[in-house]
Order: structure tokens, then C-alpha cells, then sequence
């Protein structure tokens, strides 16, 4: 069977049509989780997942109509409830916490006929940009076991990058889907903030977070982000906005926005120049680059680590060791517990990041830092409607460059928080934002490009990005 070269869709055809069974591609998926299992990237393979797959096929027989994802195996990051199923955010706090319903973006996969056969590992709690921060150990790059795969999302992206799932779903706060698709050479898509319900996602950062698709095509993100996206009456930050097609588009005309304070952040970069030679290409196909101004982009990655460790903060709470969590042992009152609980439960990135919280809501310093940096953020969402009033798209690095050694950033976390610099500024400004390959570094592991779109014009975003890809490979 020739699967790993099929599209989403191209492999839904194959099953409808019986050249392929789903229960054959779903095995065929789960060969390569075994196969791969020492890159952890995969927590838990769903014991019921065959099943599921042979009562599509007793379906197709049938004659029955089925849906947009009939038979296609799919892998969610750990941190999306689906019913019956553990959920434990790579958390030794929720190791053993079974979901008690199903996250809207899950079902609506469900309500497709994709038959979901695992769950990724993750940074704990989604909180790091590297995948080593899990309680079950670090996932590795899919290139180079010595290297990172990119978090939070990093099992997602080398799932879908070794052909343990046709795609994947991931969460970004911060650029947790874009880096690690970056890394491993995948698309990765962070739509519009409330295109996609998060409802049944576990909170980390509230205003910030969004579910979106890993894969290994702009086209298959496009047929994902169709089945996710929608107006939640159980998730009321979902816009009723639809989800209007593009029509294709060529690069003759298109203007392409550099930002210039980004521009000089990314000088920094050995491939710098890389950059700048995507920049003359689209230039060469008759797109126009435009430099863009936005000053407040300088003020983002403090900004970021300043409102996202007090939403986690907050949304962590809930965690005590009472209700759905581990439970310490030998306590003497409810104070010890939750203070017992937490310490056993949690990661030190994860107590790392509720200290920073509680000291910017602490009482003397809300205003100083948290509502600053929520002017910021309402600054930098008014800069970027202005911009696409003169521009189509905003293209960017998505990293640094290539995935950097395991182990070399866990002790500085000041350096790894700087690896979010080119991918907070989208979740800031709530606008959708793409990451797709665009070659590979010295060492030979993949390089990204990041196409930032106006707010709920993701489907255009993903048509131009397309055009773009067709330029640089």
C-alpha cells in the first residue's frame, strides 16, 4: 500500500472505494508508532481504534454515506478530552484521569468517520517550547534523536513526520504548533483566535490558546481547519464568523509584509539569509514586498510571559489533588494537601511559570504588569488590522533555525522562552498564522517559513501560502 504519499483526501477516496481498507491503513499507522516508539512521540495507541475502523468499513459495504475524514487515523495531542479515554496533559497530576466527554474539535473529527488512534506527548500542561518538559520523558526530533522536536506540540509534529497518523492535532498558545512543524519539516496551522472551538482543551493561557492541524500539506491543513472550525455554543469565545473558501491566487500583485522590527530581530539568525532569498523570489513572481512598522512587536515576548503565566496561573488552580488529580499522601490538613499535591504533581517549568503568574496578579503589581501588557496586546491587535489594510499576508521566520540539541536550554529558560520570539505575535494579535517548510540548515534538519493572515481570512492565508511554496522549493 502506498499511503505515506497520499493526501487526506486522496486516501478517503481509496477507502470509499475499497482499494485500501480502513482496518489495512489504520494497522498500517500503528506499525509505524511501534515502529518509531523510541522517539516517543505517541503516549498511548487507543486499544478500540481497529474496531472503529472495521465498523467503517462494515459502513462502506453497506452503502452508507460517510464522512469528509471516512477511515483516516488520527493522532491528538494529549491535552484534548475524548471520552472514555485518559487525558493526562504529560502530567504525573493527571496520570491516571480518564475524560469524562469529548472535546468539540475532537467529535467534530468523530462526526466525520476519522477513527482518532492515539494520544501525543506534549510539554506538561502545554507550558514549553521543546517536548522535554513531559512527566514520561522527552519526544525526540524525527530527524536526529539528539535533537528537540519543538513544543508544546512536538508529539503532533513527529507523529505526522514518520507516518504514525495521516494528521494530527495540536495546541498553540505561543507557537506550539508552528515550531515543532517547523522542526520536523510539517505544515502547521494556528487559525484564528476563535475559529476553532476550545471547549474540552485543557486551559493554559485562555485568551491565547487554539486548536489547530499539523500535516504534511497545505491542502490537508485546509480540509482539517473545514471540520474543526465553527461557532460552540459550549465555548463562547468562537466567533459566528463562516469559514468563506478562497479562490485561488496568484502571486503577481500580492503585497507581502516584512515587518521591520522582526526583520531586525531575525539579522540574528545564521539563515537570515534564506529568508531574504524567499523575499526576492516572491519578488520575482511579481509579488510586491512591503516593509510593515510595528514598534509594539518589540514589547510582545515580555508581553507574552507576562499574560500567559497569569491565565495559566488562574487555570491552573482548579489542580489541588482534590478533584481530578493525583493526591498526595500524608497530609495533616487541606493546605498541606494542596500544597503536597501540587509539589509531587507538577513539573518545574509548570511551578516555574504559576510563580511568575502570581507575582504579576500579586497585589502592587496587576497594574504594572499584567494590564501593561494587556494594552500591548490590544495595541499590537489594532497595528496588525492596520497592516492588512496595505498588505495581503505577513511572511516571517517561524524559528531561529534548525531544532536545537536536547538538554542545551532546560537550564536556561530565559533562552527558551527567546525561541517563541517570531510566533507569539500571532496569538497576541489573535490572527491566523502558518508555518511550512522552506528548506534545511547545515545540519540538514528542516528550516520554516511563517505566513501570517488577517483575522478569520484563514482559508485565503492557506490559498496564498500555497502559491508561496510553489515559489521556494
Amino acid at each position: 500500500m502506498d499511503i505515506k504519499s497520499l493526501s487526506i483526501e486522496e486516501l478517503v477516496k481509496k477507502i470509499k472505494s475499497k482499494e485500501f481498507s480502513a482496518k489495512e491503513v489504520t494497522k498500517y499507522y500503528l506499525a509505524n508508532i511501534e515502529k518509531y516508539k523510541g522517539k516517543n512521540a505517541v503516549l498511548e495507541v487507543f486499544e478500540d481504534a481497529v474496531e472503529i475502523a472495521e465498523d467503517i468499513d462494515r459502513k462502506i459495504a453497506s452503502g452508507a454515506d460517510l464522512g469528509l475524514l471516512a477511515g483516516v487515523p488520527v493522532i491528538i495531542k494529549d491535552n484534548m478530552l475524548y471520552e472514555g479515554k485518559k487525558c493526562t496533559c504529560a502530567s504525573k497530576f493527571l496520570k491516571d484521569y480518564v475524560s469524562q466527554y469529548t472535546s468539540t474539535a475532537v467529535q467534530k473529527l468523530i462526526d466525520q468517520d476519522a477513527v482518532i488512534i492515539g494520544r501525543a506527548n506534549m510539554d506538561e500542561f502545554a507550558m514549553g517550547g521543546s517536548c522535554e518538559h513531559s512527566a514520561f520523558g522527552a519526544c525526540k526530533n524525527a530527524y536526529d534523536d539528539t535533537r528537540v522536536s519543538g513544543g508544546s506540540s512536538g508529539g503532533s509534529a513527529v507523529a505526522v513526520a514518520l507516518d504514525m497518523c495521516a494528521f494530527a492535532l495540536g495546541s498553540d498558545t505561543g507557537g506550539s504548533i508552528r515550531q515543532p512543524s517547523s522542526f520536523n519539516g510539517m505544515v502547521g496551522l494556528k487559525p484564528t483566535y476563535g475559529r476553532v472551538s476550545r471547549y474540552g482543551l485543557v486551559a493554559f493561557a485562555s485568551s491565547l490558546d487554539q486548536i489547530g492541524p499539523i500535516t504534511k500539506s497545505v491542502e490537508d491543513a485546509k480540509l482539517v481547519l473545514k471540520v474543526i472550525a465553527g461557532k460552540d455554543i459550549n465555548d463562547q469565545t468562537t466567533a459566528d464568523e463562516p469559514l468563506v473558501d478562497s479562490k485561488p491566487v496568484n502571486l503577481k500583485g500580492l503585497k507581502f509584509g516584512v515587518i521591520s522590527q522582526v526583520d531586525k530581530v531575525a539579522k540574528n539568525s545564521k539563515y537570515y539569509a534564506i529568508y531574504k532569498d524567499i523575499e526576492k523570489k516572491l519578488a520575482l513572481a511579481g509579488a510586491d514586498i512591503v516593509s510593515v512598522d510595528i514598534p509594539e512587536y518589540e514589547l510582545s515576548l515580555s508581553s507574552y510571559y507576562v499574560i500567559q503565566p497569569a491565565e495559566a496561573t488562574s487555570n491552573l488552580g482548579r489542580f489541588d489533588g482534590v478533584k481530578y488529580t493525583t493526591r498526595a499522601g500524608d497530609v495533616s490538613g487541606i493546605n498541606d494537601l494542596y500544597k503536597k499535591s501540587r509539589t509531587e504533581g507538577f513539573g518545574d517549568e509548570v511551578k516555574r511559570r504559576i510563580m511568575l503568574g502570581n507575582f504579576a496578579l500579586s497585589s502592587g503589581y496587576y497594574d504594572a504588569y499584567y494590564k501593561n501588557a494587556k494594552r500591548v496586546q490590544k495595541l499590537l491587535k489594532t497595528k496588525f488590522e492596520e497592516a492588512f489594510k496595505k498588505v495581503d499576508a505577513i511572511i516571517m521566520p517561524t524559528t531561529y533555525g534548525e531544532a536545537f540539541e536536547i538538554g542545551s536550554k532546560t537550564k536556561d529558560p530565559v533562552s527558551m522562552y527567546a525561541e517563541d520570539m517570531f510566533t507569539i505575535v500571532a496569538n497576541l494579535a489573535g490572527v491566523p498564522a502558518v508555518s511550512v517548510p522552506c528548506g534545511k540548515g547545515e545540519s540538514g534538519l528542516p528550516l520554516g517559513l511563517q505566513v501570517v493572515g488577517k483575522h478569520f481570512d484563514d482559508l485565503r492565508l492557506l490559498e496564498i501560502t500555497k502559491e508561496i511554496q510553489k515559489e521556494i522549493k
